[in-house]
């Protein structure tokens, strides 16, 4: 018990300086959707950080928050996804996004090689260009054990590509003739082609005030990003078994094991999977499950909304934690990574929707 307390009041004064950077990222998020507190949130922390140089009895709770919060936002995320609806609806989309992810997944490996750039930086961005932005950076940084900067830096490589689609999308989706009696088209190619939430839903809500839609572009993009969302878990359970058969090949390699203790070395499928990833797809199972017996979806919303917080205070950590002035300095390479990645998921985005025949 007194471990624990002696715990709990090593690990407060970080968490709370996080949660009071998150509340303000929080609010300013409201106010300005198109950025989204995440951002708010890892860009304050940044500023404090290039001042706040020693952080004293703030250190083991503002590295908890960003490792152990994240997890935990990972986890209540999963009670945002009905897996039937998901299913019913998102189908028409699925071989956009098969390609469209597989694409970005491609072109981050191999801009890797031809930027000599970190693989940890080029994966949090291929994954989150592709997926669900911040939330897949969030939910693979941990699989592949990335540091706080290369997350900063990922997400604000995301960020930045992020405001551009938001903002230039609808003006695209006009030019190409997208229909503006329905929202089907638009919501198709905003949900497979923006990379985070906030932005998708900033795009489709756009297309749906310019052309009087209600809110048809929105509820269609939506349910396509969720299905979008769905691609974390296996992509987060290969990045683990690669990453965990890399750690087992290394500590062969620089302590020699010899044969009586090479078992312990053997790769592991139950030590490679990440133990909150089990509990985000079980958070999917019993929301799908409980929505099945007549529970409605609206009774988790608060449960969906802590995990949006969670992330924003795990922001702030992160910004906390980073080195505004070395991110700066090394953003080149990660911006023209997202670059290719956005353009990439673009084009073929619409190409498959010119020959799936949705345009």
């Amino acid at each position: 018990m007194q471990t624990l307390t002696h715990k709990i009041t090593q690990l407060l004064p970080g968490i709370l300086i996080s949660c009071a950077i998150g509340v303000i990222a929080w609010g300013l998020g409201r106010l300005v959707p198109v950025i989204g507190g995440p951002i708010f949130a890892i860009i304050i922390g940044m500023i404090i950080a290039l001042w706040w140089k020693d952080k004293g009895k703030a250190t083991p709770g503002i590295s908890f928050t960003s490792k152990y919060i994240l997890q935990t936002a990972v986890v209540l995320l999963g009670f945002g996804l009905d897996l039937g609806v998901i299913a019913a609806t998102g189908w028409q989309s699925l071989p956009i996004i098969i390609v469209t992810i597989s694409t970005a997944l491609l072109l981050g490996w191999a801009m890797k090689y031809v930027l000599n750039m970190s693989s940890r930086v080029a994966t949090l961005v291929a994954v989150g260009s592709s997926i669900c932005g911040g939330s897949a950076i969030a939910a693979t940084a941990p699989v592949i054990d990335a540091d706080d900067e290369e997350v900063a830096q990922s997400i604000s490589v995301i960020f930045l590509f992020n405001v551009i689609a938001a903002l230039l999308f609808p003006v695209l989706g006009h030019a190409l003739g997208m229909s503006t009696t329905r929202g089907e088209a638009f919501g198709i190619f905003s949900g497979t082609a923006v990379n985070d939430t906030s932005s998708v839903t900033a795009a489709a809500s756009t297309w749906d005030t310019m052309w009087n839609l209600g809110s048809a572009t929105l509820d269609k993009a939506v349910t396509v990003k969720l299905t979008r969302t769905l691609a974390i878990i296996p992509i987060t359970l290969v990045l683990s078994i690669i990453t965990a058969r890399a750690h087992t090949q290394l500590s062969r390699e620089s302590f020699n094991i010899g044969s009586n203790n090479e078992a312990s070395t053997h790769f592991s499928l139950k030590r490679a999977f990440p133990q909150f990833i089990a509990w985000f797809v079980l958070a999917s199972l019993i929301t799908t499950v409980a929505i099945r017996f007549g529970v409605s979806a609206s009774s988790f919303n608060l449960l969906k909304e802590l995990s949006k917080f969670f992330i924003i205070m795990a922001m702030s950590a992160i910004g906390l934690n980073s080195n505004v002035v070395k991110l700066i300095k090394t953003a080149g390479k990660p911006l023209a990574l997202g670059a290719v990645c956005w353009i990439g998921i673009t084009v073929m985005s619409l190409i498959m929707m010119h020959s799936m025949r949705l345009l």
